[in-house]
């Protein structure tokens, strides 16, 4: 019974070194292998800044919606909202509001709706 442990024992060693390599390689991909650079200009960037502040400050002006759990991001204008609130009113309002602040061109909307209230 031992003997056949110790003929084991190496293919065990080998087929764990593989696994290692393979989450090695994943990781590595997952760092590297999706970033793509920022191709927007200074002035782009610096734009795209200033939409996601006024967006916030838009947000977070309106007593009506909870917004705390929001994330904005902005490219060439487009806006993504990402994140959750408790309603779908919030969300539509949430989306609405962002879209009519200037520079806003798109919205895409990405807000998850959870409800948390028992029925």
């Amino acid at each position: 019974m031992d003997a056949r442990l110790d003929r084991k024992a190496p293919r065990l060693d080998r087929v764990l070194g593989l696994a290692r390599a393979a989450a090695l390689a994943a990781a590595a991909l997952g760092l590297f292998g999706c970033a793509t650079p920022d191709r927007r200009s200074a002035e782009e960037r610096t734009s795209d800044g200033a939409i996601v502040a006024r967006v916030e400050a838009a947000l977070n002006a309106d007593p009506e919606v909870y917004t705390h759990h929001i994330d904005i991001e902005s490219k060439r204008g487009v806006v993504w909202l990402t994140g959750w609130v408790l309603s779908a009113d919030d969300s539509r309002r949430a989306v609405s509001t962002t879209a009519s602040v200037p520079g806003v061109v798109r919205v895409v909307d990405g807000i998850e709706v959870k409800d948390y209230f028992p029925h």
